[in-house]
Formats: C-alpha cells, structure tokens, sequence
C-alpha cells in the first residue's frame, strides 16, 4: 500500500537495498549473456574528492543511459573507480600530519609516507563512490577500480615501457608549469588564471656601440616586461621583420641592463608593432612563448631562478657564460632572493640607472596553482614527455572518418584546434604518490627502462659488460648482491601524472594486459559522458592510448555536457559564495528531484541555469505522480492478468494508449539522440498534463460511475497507463518509480531489470483526434479568461459547424462546462455582435463576451502592458547594441539582457494576440 506521504529519504535508502540485493547493475548476469553488450566508463572522479554539481549532471546523464538501455535488454556495464589524484591526495595526507604534529613526509621517508597515503585511502577513500550512490548511480559496484590498484598499475607500467621502446616516450629539458610551493610541475588544467592588478614596466635597453643617454633614443630599445626579474635571463630582443623602426637594429646586440649580457636583436613575428614599444623580450627559460622565439632563433635558455622561486645565479655557468667581470658581485647580492622581493630590487636598481622610461598599472591575466595558490612559473627542467603528436595522427583520423563522434558536433573543431597543435605531454611529477616511473639510473647517468627492476638490472649489466665498464665476473656478482645492485642502478624518483593512468581507463579497467575475457565483450566501450574542459586533457589522450594499445577507438561517442551555473548565469565558485551542493538539495528534496531537474536543463550546448526552486518544482512533480498513484490504489486501480491495451472500447482509454504510444516513441527517440532535456520534458508534460490533469479527470465520471465494463476497463487502463509511466521516467527518477513499483502489485522483476516499453503501440488517431480536440478547446477557452479578466461562465458558440464536431461537443457538453466555465453551447449559423472566433484544430468555435468584458477598459489596460514591453525591448536592445557593454560586462549580465530582451518579445506577441480578440468583441 502506498503511504500517504512522499518522503525521499526513506524511499532512496530502501530502494538502495532493494537494487544491491537483486543484483540489478551487474555486468554479464546469466540471464544477459547473450545480449548485446551496452559500455559506459566513469570519469573516475578524484579519491579525494567530494560530490559536486558537476559529478551529480555528469553521472545522472550516464545513469538515464545506463537505466534506459539495461531496461532495452543490453548487458550494461558502467564501470566505476577513482583516480589517484597525485597531488590532492598527497596534500591531504600531508595537511592531516601537520594538524596531528607528526612527522612530515620527508622526515618518514618514502616508503613510510606512501603507507600512511594508503591507509587514508582505506579509511576516507570512498566518500565520494557512497555519494554516487546517493545519487543513484546504477554502476557494476563490483568491478569498482582504482587508478592504483595491482592491475591497472601494471597497464600503467607495460604502456610506459612499450611507448619507450617505440621512442613514444623520452626525456627532454623544456619548460613546464612549475608549482614553487608544492615542488613539482602540474598540468594546464591545475593551473587557475587569475586577474591580477600590476604593472608594467618600460626598460630600456642600450644598444652595443653606443653610449647609453636616457635622453637619446637612438641610444637603445624600450621593451616593456611584467616581470622584471626574469630580464637576467633575457637572450635576445623580438622585433617585427616589417617594423620599419627596427630593421636596422636586426642581428645587432644590446648590453643586458645590470647584467652586461650581449644580447641579439632578432626580427620575429611574435613581436606586436601596434603594442607598447614594439619590441619586447625573449626570456626562453621563464615563458613559454619566448621558449618558442628562442628555439627558431637558436637562442640561450638561461634559467635564473630556482625550484622555490628564488633567484639562483651562483655557481650558475648559464648565467655567468660570457659576462663581464663584476657579474659575480652581482650575482652574489642577489642570489637566494624571492622572485617577488627580486622583481622590487631589481627595479629599483634598474631607476638608478635611468634604465626604466616609465611604469604603468596593468590588469593582466595571472596563473596560479589551483591546489597551492602560488603564482606558476614557467620552468626550465628535465622532464618525462610523450611524442603526443604522433600518437594524435591517428586519434584524429579517427574523429574524421566517423569512427568517433562528437556530441554536440561543434566540439570536434575544439578537439582538432588542441590536436593540430599539439605539444609534448610532460607526464612525471616531482611527488611520492603515484606510479613511479619504472626508470633506473646508471653510474653514469644511462637510463634503463623496465618493467621491473630485475629487468633493468639485466639490461645495466648487460650495457656496462659491453662498454667493457665492468666485466662479467663483476656484473654476475652485483646481480646476486642485492646490496651492490642497489648501489649499482638508482629508480627515477618522480611518478607519472594522473593523466597517464587515466588515459588507459577504458580498457585497463577491464584487465588489460591480461587476456581477460571482459576486453572482448565490453572494450570498445559506446559512449562517454564528459565535460568540455578535459577534452584535451582526458578524451584526446584516451584516444591515443586506445588506437594504440587496441588499435580500436575507445569509445564511439563523445558526449560533451555543458556547466551548471547559479541561477544568474554566473559560473559557480567559493569566492562569489553561489557555490551549489547537490548533497544539501538531495537531504532536502531527493535525489529524484535534483537528477530530473538536471536533466530536464541538460540542453545540447547551453549551460544550466540552476535554481533551486527548480528542484522544488521538480519536488513537487514526484509529488503529483505519488498521489495520481494513490488515486489509482484507493479506486481499485490494477492490471489483470492477460490485459491488451489495443483492446480498449472507451474514447478516453484508446486515447490515452496513444499518449502513451506517443511519449514512448518520443522519450527514447530523445534519449538515443542525447537529447535529455527534450526527454525529461516530454515525460513531464506527458505525466502532469496528459496523465493526471486530462485523462484522470476525463476518467472520474466513469470510476464514480456504475460498475460495468467501462468502469473495469477504465481501471486496469489507468493501472497500466501508470506502469508505463514508472517504466519511461525510471531513468530519470530511478527511486520513486521503483518504489511505486514494488508496492503497486506484485511484481517478478525490480522495474530497473524491467522491459522498457517497445513495439509499435495502440495508436488511435480517431480518440487522439476527439479528446484532443476537447482539451485545446477547454485550453484555448481558459487563456481568453486569463487574457481578459473574465470570471464569470462564457457561452460557447458554433457557428457553421459540422454535424461530426456538433456532435463531439454534445458528447462532451458536461466536461466542457465543468472544466471551462462554458454556460452553455449552441449552434447557429452567424456568430452574433460580441463574440470572439478561436481556431482549434482547423475548426472555429465562438465565445459571446458580449456584456462580459469592458473592451475600451480592457483596450486601454493592454495597451499599457504592450508600451511596457516595448520599453523593456528598447532598454535591452540599447545595451545590447552597445559594444563596450557586450564586451567588458560579465557573460551573465549580457546573456540576462538578452532573455530579458527575449522574454519581453514573446509577451508582447501575446499581447497583440489578445488585443486582436478583443476587436472582434466590438
């Protein structure tokens, strides 16, 4: 029996069990293994990390697949698992040792630090999976993985040591994003660009040859900078090759201010003729844009600070190469200085010299560690990289040729701009967690790289044998000596970024590299349900590692999801305190409510605008299906054994078998199109407004009827019209409609096990064409009393109508009356002075508001509300035409405008509409 109230909370832990215990979500069930596989991997989401409303659009978006295709009778696996997260996790551990006044990680040493790091996995690891499952999450829990674990550990390994081997994978001196706090380079996607007010400073350079005179231009080249302290390492000046004020200049020197350096004057294209000097630069050591200068130049990479950030000039050879004597002073006044007490010194230094024309304020663009908050320095140091861009060759003919999709398809030129251009990909991280790399070091300083150490020493031994370093009988003994052979080869002690173990995540999932039976069934995986901002940093890079270890596609299609923003547009952050938690909306309103409303916003392309009033909404949405439920059960609802909808003989019951026919075809056509919110919207109209507002209603007269064979019909059609309700939003609302499942009869099978509605359906366009006719009539009816004010019953009126809809609207008269206010209808040749014609269906019907309404009071009123719209329409096309406006204001605030714009557009039409009525009145 169903309770009286809705109340979520129990209903979600309840059907939790229900699922867990039925086996619902597992992978390969027997009574699945003949049907045709349905494959979904998870973004892992971070080990440490917590739902948000990202997580919560993310995965109800995979679960409505998942449901909705496990429901169509495929073997589904949605595969679960967390990533590793290298430095949160590791920052996590750390902050907990210093709460508790333990010994720091390298105070405990490695080996010590990574036990801790396990044992915090252990015991808070798995806040995020449980909040999953609040969530509804319909994953195989079972097969849950960790990026760390023993098998996809050994995936990791075997694909770093066969990218080496197929020079995929080297060792190179470029310049990474370097984290000075955390000690350690990070990706594009940890670092946060921050605007950040400044300045600018305007240097002049002096050029060789001539005696400086701050006075006298001729004398040098002004480059401006942001950052003054990396001018130390400055080794040339970019000028454009057409700049006619420099060509001259081009292959000369200037004399580095405070330095003494000669450096070059090159003509490049990166240099800007229309911005501040013309001239700027080129640090190819400290940015990464002059990094590129210098290398098509041939250009000295000198680095001047160190890990930390302070100014490293000691015992430097790159800095000192080639200065005149006194650098050395120099050098030693300013060594171990903090950038940013450098950058002041520096200047200061550099004013006393009349080596500084002018220093401007500057709002520029900062970058900054989003897990440290430090400022990001571009650094010069050896690193781990991929030859990513031979690995996207193939990863992006593969987008060309169909194999994989895009949804929506825009995002494919996203996805070639990143590709075409592609870069090296650093992938070792100065940490302790993570996969260290399975590199090992020799006496000299020769890499090996091996699966396991045992191999490297084998390869050391040999090597070293053959050089005639060592001889046989001495490798023999170190390979026994375990003492020697530890002092003999030396492991890299920097771990690969989590971004690589990612990256094997549809197929090391299923246990590659071993032969597991589960990469043939389920590999290649159907589709992925992403965000767009790690299309580069995950979808691009699975491509690679899946064309290549596979030498299939992981996945056919790419689903790219939008950002859920607050209600204004605004993007959701800490700092502007309009951060949502989907956990505080679940507690609150239910799981059901908060997926259903994502969903039913999940438009192709445009970002969500949540509110949490849309969640109420959606609240109370569950609501009306729970009670429509209860009505059904109080008045002896159920569906008899060998009942056939197509059977019906009541209008009413043929009608509603086709609405139902309709919204089924409509909500998986949706559905398979990755069209959620067009499915939850045509669930939800099909629910409140045909379901419980129309055909309840049109069926109380039969249920407070005397018995008989309409009355038994009518009932077991409302029974099964409600299971097919539960069967098409089950996807959607998974608890609620289980719930109402299990306690509306007896069932043989959970209804997330259950047979999604197919066939071809009871379509009855003649009930369809009757019953829709009555309710747009009553519609069309309703909004003229709304338009006009008017309270009290209206006659209908049909004028020259046939006998066919004469008929309709007798069979039908009590209804209309009820649920219109209509007084009373009649049928008559002309419609009479006073009344207003409304086409419905292309038939016209007449309302006599003759005496009814005030037409110059209600002229005037509607009048007035269209010059209000006007006026709103003008305000908002002013500002929207206004290109400062659209330019500097926040993308929420012209977005807003334009809605606004829009919205009093479409209430001006209306009220032309009615205005155009009310002439008919007169």
């Amino acid at each position: 029996m169903i309770e009286k109230n809705y109340q979520p909370a129990d209903i979600e832990a309840r059907m939790s069990i229900v699922w867990e215990d039925s086996l619902a979500f597992k992978a390969g069930r027997p009574d699945r293994r003949d049907a045709v596989p349905f494959t979904i991997v998870i973004p892992p989401p971070n080990v440490t990390g917590s739902l948000h409303m990202g997580h919560a659009l993310n995965n109800t978006l995979q679960d409505i697949l998942c449901r909705f295709e496990r429901m169509r009778g495929r073997d589904v696996l949605w595969q679960p698992g967390t990533d590793h997260a290298g430095i949160a996790t590791q920052m996590v551990v750390e902050r907990q040792l210093m709460e508790r006044q333990q010994p720091g990680r390298r105070e405990m040493g490695r080996e010590k630090f990574l036990e801790r790091v396990w044992q915090w996995k252990a015991e808070s690891g798995d806040t995020i999976i449980n909040q999953l499952k609040r969530l509804g999450a319909s994953c195989d829990w079972s097969r849950e993985r960790f990026t760390m674990d023993e098998g996809l550990s050994k995936a990791v390994i075997k694909v770093f040591v066969e990218l080496h081997r197929d020079g995929l994978i080297y060792k190179d001196k470029r310049l990474v994003n370097w984290d000075t706090k955390l000690l350690t380079a990070i990706s594009d996607l940890e670092v946060q660009q921050t605007e950040m007010k400044g300045h600018l400073w305007y240097l002049r350079y002096p050029i060789e040859g001539q005696t400086f005179n701050p006075e006298d231009p001729s004398t040098f080249i002004v480059v401006a900078t942001t950052r003054p302290e990396t001018m130390l390492g400055d080794t040339g000046v970019a000028v454009h090759p057409e700049d006619e004020r420099y060509q001259k200049l081009v292959g000369k020197n200037i004399i580095l201010p405070l330095v003494g350096r000669k450096v070059k004057i090159v003509a490049d294209d990166y240099s800007d003729p229309e911005k501040g000097s013309g001239a700027v630069k080129v640090t190819p050591a400290h940015d990464f844009n002059d990094f590129e200068v210098g290398n098509r130049h041939g250009l000295r990479r000198i680095s001047v600070l160190d890990k930390e950030g302070c100014l490293d000039l000691i015992d430097n050879e790159d800095y000192l190469r080639g200065l005149p004597e006194g650098a050395s002073q120099f050098a030693e006044e300013f060594h171990g200085v903090d950038r940013f007490a450098a950058r002041k010194r520096i200047v200061e230094r550099l004013e006393s010299f009349g080596f500084v024309e002018r220093i401007e304020p500057h709002t520029n663009m900062v970058p900054h560690g989003d897990r440290s908050g430090t400022v990001i320095e571009p650094y010069l140091t050896d690193q781990w990289y991929v030859d990513a861009k031979t690995l996207a060759k193939p990863a992006m003919a593969a987008v060309r040729s169909g194999e994989t999709t895009f949804v929506p398809k825009n995002w494919e030129k996203t996805y070639f701009e990143w590709m075409e251009n592609i870069q090296p990909w650093c992938i070792s991280r100065q940490l302790w967690w993570g996969h260290q790399i399975p590199a090992w070091y020799g006496p000299d300083g020769k890499v090996f790289v091996a699966e396991t150490e045992e191999e490297a020493v084998s390869h050391a031994l040999g090597y070293y044998v053959e050089q005639e370093v060592i001889t046989v009988e001495q490798g023999r003994e170190m390979a026994l000596d375990r003492n020697k052979r530890e002092g003999f080869i030396t492991r890299d002690e920097d771990v690969l970024d989590t971004w690589f173990s990612s990256a094997l995540w549809p197929f090391s999932t299923l246990g590659w590299p071993e032969d597991a039976p589960e990469v043939k069934r389920y590999y290649p995986t159907n589709v992925l349900v992403t965000g767009f901002d790690i299309i580069f940093f995950w979808v691009a890079r699975m491509m690679m590692m899946g064309l290549h270890f596979m030498k299939e596609v992981p996945f056919s299609t790419v689903y790219i999801h939008a950002l859920v923003r607050d209600e204004k547009g605004a993007k959701m952050s800490k700092s502007k305190g309009n951060v949502i938690d989907p956990l505080n909306l679940i507690d609150e309103y239910g799981a059901d409510a908060l997926r259903f409303t994502l969903a039913a916003m999940a438009a192709q392309g445009r970002d969500i605008k949540l509110a949490t009033s849309r969640v109420e909404g959606y609240r109370n949405f569950a609501t009306k299906l729970w009670n429509a439920c209860r009505f059904a059960e109080m008045n002896h609802c159920a569906v008899p054994d060998g009942f056939n909808p197509d059977g019906a003989n009541e209008t009413i019951n043929k009608w509603i078998a086709h609405e139902v026919s309709s919204a089924q075809l409509d909500i998986a056509d949706a559905i398979k199109a990755y069209r959620f919110n067009d499915a939850a919207n045509a669930i939800y109209r099909f629910v409140w407004n045909v379901y419980c507002d129309w055909y309840v209603e049109l069926a109380k007269p039969v249920l407070l009827g005397e018995d008989g064979p309409a009355k038994s019909e009518t009932r077991a059609m409302i029974a099964w019209a409600r299971d097919q309700i539960l069967k098409l939003l089950h996807p959607f609302m998974p608890f609620i409609t289980e719930e109402l499942w299990e306690v509306t009869a007896k069932r043989d099978n959970v209804l997330a096990l259950t047979e999604w509605p197919s066939g071809p359906g009871a379509f009855s366009p003649q009930a369809e064409n009757e019953i829709g006719w009555v309710i747009e009539v009553i519609s069309a009816i309703r909004s003229v009393r709304a338009e006009m004010s008017v309270t009290v019953p209206i006659p209908l009126v049909l004028a020259r109508t046939s006998d066919q809809i004469w008929e309709r609207a007798q069979r039908w008269s009590e209804f209309l009356k009820r649920m219109a206010r209509v007084s009373d209808i009649t049928r008559t040749h002309e419609y009479p002075s006073g009344a207003i014609q409304l086409v419905v269906r292309n038939e016209t019907i007449g309302l006599n508001l003759k005496g009814l309404v005030d037409v110059a009071a209600e002229r005037a009123r509607l009048d007035k509300e269209i010059g209000k719209a006007d006026a709103d329409i003008k305000r908002a096309e002013s500002k929207l035409a206004n290109e400062k406006f659209v330019a500097n204001a926040a993308e929420e605030v012209v977005e807003e405008e334009r809605e606004k714009r829009e919205a009093a557009l479409a209430r001006r039409a209306k009220l032309l509409e009615a205005l155009e009525r009310l002439k008919q009145a007169t």
